[in-house]
Formats: C-alpha cells, structure tokens, sequence
C-alpha cells in the first residue's frame, strides 16, 4: 500500500499545466503549417494562397440511453440480526502495518442445516502491548443462522473461541465427510480446525498446514487443482515482516507523524500449495511452479492479498488468480500435469494499461455479460482504477476495460477492498459491489479528497449495449444503510433469510462489521443450487453451471473464494428476470463428468448430486 499522495487538486493542477504546454505547441505547429505551402521546384514559400471554405455540416446529436436505476435498497440488521462482534486490530500508536488490513468473513453452512451462518475472523493485541484488558481476550466469532437471518453466538460452543492474529478463512471439506471446515491465515502461524460433527477441533500439526511463524499470510482458498476428487489448499502471502523492521523504517506522514508504511519497503514472498494426501498435507509450491522471483534480484517478489480461482481457456483445469499490492498481479495457468505457467504479463492481467503495478487487494471473476467473455475485477488503492480484465473468447487473454465500461473513472478515489459480483435485483446480469476504507485516520489532513471511513461501492450492470456499462447506484435507491462510511475490508454475499436474493456482510478494520439485508422488491424470478460432488469434491468447488433460458444464457461456478480474506456461500444464485420459462441446466463437474437437467424448477432451492 502505497504512501499517501500529494492532494487530488495538486496532481490535476500538474497534469492541467502538462496539456496547456502541449496545447500550445500543437497550435504553434498548426499556425506554421498553414503559413506555408510546396509551390513548384521551390521547397517553402511564406505565400498566403486562399482557401475557400468548403461547407460544413452540422454533427448530429447522439440520443444517450440510460437504462432507469431500480429500488434496490438495503436495510442494516447487523444489531438486531444479534451480531455484536467487532474487531480488534492491535493498535496501540506504534503504527504496525498488519493493523491496516482488517479480517475477513465468511458466510458458511457450519452444522448443515440449510442455511448460511457467519464467521468473522479476529486479529488481537500484540504480544508487547501492556495496556490493561477488561474481559476475555478477543476471539474469533462464529454466529449461528436460525434460518430467518436472526443469528446466535456459538463461538465458545464449537471450539472457535481462539486468539490469534488471525487475517483471512478458506471454508472448504477437505476430508469428505459431509460438513465445512475452516481453514484461518494469519500473521505468524495459520490455523486448521477439522468440523466433526459442528464442533471444530485444530487439527493443524497433524495435517501439515501450519506454515512458518516468520510469515504474513493473507487470502486462502481450498479448490481440486490436480481433479484427484479432493481439495487442496492455497495460501498467499504478503510481505516479510517484523515489528523491528517496520519500525526502523520510520515511515512518515506529510507534515510529521508516523504512518503505516509501504509494501515497497519490505520484502516479497511465495506462496504455500499444500497437496491434499489424503487428509495429510504435503506443501508443492515451488515443485508446482508458484515460486515467482525478482528477475532482476532473484528474491520473492509476490505481495499477495486478494485470491480467487476461474477456468480462462475452460480445459476443466483451474488456474490461481492472485492480486498483488505494488507488484504485478499473477496469473497461474494450470498445465494440467500438477504444475502451474505464471503468465500474467502475456494475458493481459498484470499491470494497468500503462505497463505500471497498482497496489491491489481484492478480486473476483465472473461472466458478467452472460457471454464466454469472463471478467477479472480488481479493487486498487486510492487514486487508481478497479481494474476490469475481459477475457477475448476462449483463452486466457484479456484487456482492461475499465474505462471502456465506465467503471474505471467512478472508482478512482476510494481505498477498495473486498470486490465482489452479485446479481443484487435478479435481472440476469451481475452487479459489482466492494468495501472501501482508508488506512490512516489522519489522511485527510494530508489529502483533503481522502476519508479514514468511506461508502461501499454498488455499481449497477446496464448490460453492454448501454452508453455506461456500471453505474453507480445513488443513495436514494439503496438506502442510506447501504452507503453510510466505514473502514470497509472484507465482503460476502449469501442469502441469509431464505427469500432467493441475495444479503451482503462488509468486514472492517478496528470496527464492527455491517450486515446488510437485502430488500428489492423486484418480483424477478430466481433459481439457487447446492451441488454435491460424488466422484469430484463433495463441496462441488470448481463446478462449472451454465443455465439456457430461450436465446440466453448464464454461466457461474462454484466458487467461495473470493473478494478479500472473505468467503461467500457456495450455493450459486441466478436471477432469471421477469422469465417464468424454466431453464436448461448443464453442469460440468471437476471431475469433468458433464451433467444435464431440463426443465428446472424455478423460485426455489434445487439440491443436485453428481451422476
């Protein structure tokens, strides 16, 4: 994360200056040009030669179409849904950077009941604070569903009452046996707690996943990548990190002060592949081909946060998306053989379209234009662009499109997190939503157009034939729940009441999250499906569905990891408009078994077991 910037009106004013120069000597150019004219054998004449001025035509006027924004309101039930956590950062003055990440969320389905129950993971206080602490010390928090989205605190029931500096959770079963597993990374050693049952044992040492105590580990996620019927585990980290360090580089703020300091100044890392042996773990990922070095130094040169999974060339293969914070982003290409090709300069993905790293957090991917074309979206730092990568048919190639789309210039100011895809009202066409929050309470002293707390972000999908693809979505259609100012982190979706559409949690950093209802009153139709591997995983993680609604058609995967150190439920949802038709459905499960299902009933929830 970068250092503050000078203020928004300072770079304006220098880039103004910059086009007036050039401006002027275009013009300067322009006036020479037409004092001259060849004439004959002589080269130059300063001889004025008239010209008669040929008719002009008036332009015509583009009629721009925007399609009218719905009601999509949200109502803020965090209170009284009884979620009372709030998370602890540490902070006590010295300005360590991991107190600037916050903790992720999951929503997950812990003791298989139907409906979706919450987790938010925990950081602490530092080992050398000696403040004095009233209570318990914090943990992490796991609240039950009762199926009506009112929730009960379970934590010390189910063995999850634990302190650590914990960062981000991968839910996933990774031996089978029918019910979620968590998996939660943190600064210093991560942490494996097997569900047996709806009680949650830690059974780290014995599986091999501990990782190293001198590590920061950040995004995870469980997904097949070698289709052998089990899920493997992916960690990324972020960047070497001492307490010693950080202090010693004495970061400053603009005009005196301590400030958090940069990803530039601290080391990379690798990530950690751990191979799934049968519910024993062996880590793979230099032998994979996931240890990227400095070229130029030979040092780790990943600075991982935000993590996902997609198939871009749709081999059934699934290849690792990771963002990375001032670093190119990584685009691991799965070569089918347990080995992955890092390819994201040649795809398109790795930097803006200036050839410059952007400091990015979290990401996501989705058929957003219900085409072959998939979408990579990125959440960046202030002051620079979502990144939105758009795959160029079946292949892992890509452009940012971004700007193309309008949505590139609507999110240029705000700090963005936890970047997700949502079909909000259930039209068919995905949304994209995200948290934003800033990572200095003093930033705007140093930078009057940034805020500590900021709005999450709600950008509409139009559909590609409107004049602006995303727009923003104003107060007055969500509600003012929706957009009031937080320190945004992580971001999850799930329904969490039963009604089919879709509920979003917002994360914070030092803060208490943000539950958040969703209340359209759209009347569109809806299909939700649970899948349930036999010969794949039996989460179905990986799944790819693809539902044919007349000439239409809309594909999705199974894919909870996602946003930022967050975990969405598993379930997918398709919104189906104003169509009562039911659908095809086609789903190719990792195992690469293909299955078809017509006539799908619609409104409800259809549970599917692999044939």
């Amino acid at each position: 994360m970068p250092l503050p910037e000078p203020p928004q009106d300072e770079r304006d004013d220098a880039v103004i200056g910059t086009a007036l120069k050039w401006s002027l000597g275009v013009m300067a150019c322009v006036a020479i040009v037409a004092a001259v004219i060849v004439v004959g054998p002589r080269f130059w004449t300063t001889k004025r030669i008239p010209i008669a001025a040929a008719p002009v035509e008036p332009p015509q006027t583009r009629t721009q179409r925007h399609r009218e924004l719905p009601a999509m309101p949200f109502t803020d039930i965090t209170t009284s849904a009884g979620i009372t956590f709030r998370h602890e950062n540490g902070a006590a003055g010295e300005k360590l950077l991991p107190e600037t990440m916050g903790g992720g969320v999951a929503f997950l389905d812990y003791d298989g009941d139907g409906d979706q129950d919450l987790l938010f993971v925990n950081s602490c206080r530092w080992p050398w604070d000696d403040r004095e602490t009233a209570g318990q010390p914090p943990t992490m928090a796991l609240y039950a569903n009762n199926g009506r989205g009112e929730f009960t605190n379970v934590t010390a029931a189910v063995g999850l009452n634990v302190t650590f500096y914990g960062q981000g959770v991968a839910v996933g079963d990774y031996d089978n046996d029918g019910d979620s597993d968590l998996f939660l990374s943190a600064v210093g050693l991560n942490h494996l707690y097997r569900n047996d049952g709806g009680r949650f044992v830690e059974v780290t040492e014995e599986a091999g996943v501990g990782g190293n105590a001198d590590q920061w580990s950040t995004s995870c996620g469980w997904f097949d990548y070698d289709r052998d019927g089990d899920l493997d585990l992916l960690v990324v980290n972020y960047v070497m990190w001492t307490r010693k360090f950080d202090l010693d580089q004495n970061f400053q703020l603009t005009g005196g002060g301590r400030a958090y300091g940069r990803p530039q100044n601290f080391p990379g890392t690798f990530p950690y592949l751990y191979r799934n042996d049968g519910g024993q773990f062996t880590e793979v990922g230099e032998a994979a081909g996931l240890h990227v070095k400095n070229p130029a130094t030979g040092v780790p040169s990943g600075k991982s946060l935000g993590l996902t999974f997609a198939d871009g060339n749709r081999d059934g293969y699934l290849d690792v998306i990771v963002a990375n914070d001032t670093v190119q982003n990584f685009y691991f290409e799965n070569q089918r053989d347990g080995t992955f090709t890092e390819i994201a300069a040649l795809a398109g993905v790795a930097y803006d379209n200036d050839g410059n790293a952007r400091g990015a957090m979290g990401i996501d991917t989705a058929y957003f234009r219900n085409s072959k074309q998939l979408g990579i979206a990125i959440g960046n730092f202030a002051n620079e662009m979502t990144a939105l990568y758009v795959s160029q048919g079946d292949s892992n190639q890509f452009v940012d499109e971004a700007v193309a789309t309008g949505l590139g210039p609507q999110t240029r100011l705000e700090l963005k997190f936890g970047t997700l895809f949502a079909d909000i009202d259930l039209d068919g066409r995905l949304d994209l939503i995200g948290a934003n929050g800033h990572l200095e309470q003093e930033i705007n002293r140093v930078q009057p157009s940034q805020y500590y707390e900021q709005p999450p972000h709600f950008f509409y999908n139009c559909g590609p034939s409107e004049p602006t693809e995303f727009r923003q979505v104003p107060s007055q259609n969500t509600g003012v729940d929706f957009s009031k100012r937080m320190v945004g982190r992580g971001a999850a979706v799930a329904d969490i009441d039963g009604d089919g559409d879709l509920d979003i949690v917002f994360a914070a950093s030092g803060q208490s999250p943000r539950l958040l209802r969703n209340d359209q009153q759209s009347g569109h139709h809806w299909l939700r499906l649970r899948l349930v591997g036999t010969k794949s995983p039996k989460d179905a993680i990986g799944a790819v569905v693809t539902l044919k609604l007349g000439t239409e058609t809309h594909t999705a995967m199974v894919m909870p990891t996602r946003s930022y150190l967050s975990q969405c439920e598993r379930t997918v949802t398709f919104g189906l408009g104003e169509s009562a038709t039911k659908p095809t459905l086609e789903i190719r499960w990792p195992s690469g078994t293909v299955q078809t299902i017509p006539d799908a009933a619609i409104d409800q929830v259809l549970t599917i077991t692999e044939q």
